[in-house]
């Protein structure tokens, strides 16, 4: 069967006709854009600037604590390295000694600046920041020499994770 010309044209054409993408104008969308996103992040007041805080009056103190770190490589109690944490992977030490010494030496320097007596409820607080690489058996050999130096009550800090409702 022989095609017709217009059955030729038609197949001319489609076989010209392929998909592609013009990028000029969509060039020209994006600039735009980029200038419009720039001109008004970098332009005006930001809404935080103009507010005015109201101050507050502190009805109780906050509760001052002793601050413990360990780190892969030392113990730090309230900011003068006590011991390195590799001696304290050693089964056969129960507690640290360096740890219940800073701790012994930091209430003393405390009851000697305190200007009223102490309670006998009243119990010492330490905060204990810790690399979650350290293994809890390190872990509790410090806190262990904390309530050995009369620190009842120990705070592990840690990142609180997102919950998931």
């Amino acid at each position: 069967m022989r095609e017709s010309r217009r059955l030729k044209r038609l197949q001319r054409n489609n076989n010209r006709r392929q998909a592609f993408l013009n990028l000029i104008p969509m060039l020209d969308v994006l600039s735009v854009l980029v200038f419009f996103l720039l001109f008004h992040s970098f332009n005006g007041d930001m809404p935080e600037q103009r507010l005015a805080l109201p101050t507050s009056v502190v009805e109780t103190k906050p509760r001052g604590t002793v601050v413990v770190s360990v780190t892969p490589e030392t113990v730090v109690v309230q900011g003068q390295t006590v011991a390195r944490t590799a001696d304290l992977y050693d089964d056969r030490v129960a507690t640290v000694h360096e740890v219940t010494e800073r701790l012994e030496l930091i209430e003393k320097n405390i009851s000697e600046t305190r200007t009223k007596p102490v309670a006998e409820n009243e119990t010492r607080e330490v905060t204990l920041l810790a690399d979650k690489a350290i293994p809890f058996k390190v872990l509790k050999k410090i806190m262990t020499s904390c309530t050995a130096s009369g620190y009842g009550k120990i705070s592990l800090a840690v990142i609180q994770k997102a919950s998931h409702a």
